[in-house]
């Protein structure tokens, strides 16, 4: 299976894996599945950095370049295709990242793992925690 991960799923992965479910930690841990992390997630965390909503353990670009290669998920960038695919997306979720995450799974095929229920409204396969 092709994951997706909600930006909340990556941090927790690093840092706070009591979150997850034993089938979710095993999921995380599977040589089957193929995990992608967006550069849409890398953008929400520098934004929330700045803004005083997150807290990371040291400097915002620093922690990222360590953490995305430590990270075994491929880097999925934010193409046209997926800003296009925004325009079919009703308004069920306000949030800029999680609707350019939940475009990139429509037009990628891919499942997201998340805690968010909201997403459920877009019919995208959710992969839970």
């Amino acid at each position: 299976m092709k994951i997706l991960l909600d930006t909340h799923t990556w941090l927790w992965a690093l840092g706070d894996r009591a979150r997850f479910s034993r089938a979710g930690l095993a999921r995380l841990e599977s040589k089957v599945d193929r995990f992608f992390l967006s550069a849409a997630s890398t953008w929400e965390i520098v934004i929330k950095v700045r803004l005083g909503r997150l807290r990371l353990p040291f400097e915002v670009g620093p922690y990222l370049h360590a953490r995305v290669a430590l990270t075994p998920a491929t880097r999925l960038p934010v193409a046209h295709e997926h800003a296009l695919q925004l325009a079919e997306l009703p308004l069920h979720h306000r949030d800029p990242f999680d609707r350019i995450l939940i475009a990139q799974a429509q037009v990628d095929g891919l499942s997201i793992m998340t805690a968010d229920r909201a997403f459920e409204a877009y019919g995208v396969p959710l992969v839970g925690l």
